[in-house]
């Protein structure tokens, strides 16, 4: 199980504001938490975006403490009211996380900053011009050995091939790289928290990210 309070937050920046994980008691950059805010209607809805007007309260980007957090109605403390909980709602942020980092991938894939596909990925390896590895958590193991995290750079292995391919515009995906510049820190943010809200562990090769 995922250690509750990391977050999965991007270890190489260190700026930005801190908030308070309402189920760790955790203070972290916001960039490793999820907001959420109350509607009207007292209801609990995540932010995602950070953009939701309202009171926010902060959870950090850990299943654990997203479940705990939902299991123990945390959310009412920090809303400083009572408040629902939606049914389901870590798989929620799951699916919301999951979709940012597709979009931020698309926008970086229209920019040019993105290729998919082996022999492309392989050749911006080998040329240095990749600053993130992107592999499908359902492809072949034996195809992902053959391709190396960049020096200094990301990695990302747990995106499915559907989800990649979506990003790209395909049916499936298995391998792509990101360059640097763009939104490209803010995909390895986004898929940090998504790592950290993921059900499945992804096994090794992913400590360079």
């Amino acid at each position: 199980m995922a250690r509750m309070g990391r977050g999965g937050a991007s270890k190489d920046r260190k700026d930005g504001p801190e908030r308070k994980c309402i189920a760790t008691g955790e203070v972290q950059p916001k960039y490793g938490l999820i907001r959420f805010v109350a509607g009207p209607d007292g209801q609990v809805f995540p932010d995602i975006l950070d953009k939701l007007p309202g009171r926010g309260f902060y959870v950090s980007a850990d299943r654990d403490a997203l479940d705990l957090a939902a299991k123990k109605n945390l959310f009412s403390r920090g809303a400083k009211q009572p408040v629902k909980v939606p049914e389901g709602l870590t798989d929620t942020v799951e699916e919301q996380l999951a979709r940012r980092v597709i979009d931020l991938i698309s926008l970086q894939r229209k920019s040019g900053r993105a290729v998919a596909g082996y022999e492309k990925t392989k050749g911006w390896l080998q040329n240095e011009e990749a600053d993130v590895l992107i592999q499908a958590v359902d492809g072949s193991g034996r195809g992902k050995s053959k391709l190396s995290t960049p020096h200094f750079g990301h990695y990302i292995g747990w995106l499915t091939a559907d989800e990649l391919g979506l990003a790209f515009g395909r049916q499936t995906v298995i391998h792509a790289a990101l360059a640097s510049g763009g939104l490209t820190q803010r995909v390895v943010e986004e898929a940090q928290r998504l790592k950290g809200v993921r059900r499945n562990e992804t096994g090794s090769g992913q400590s360079k990210g």
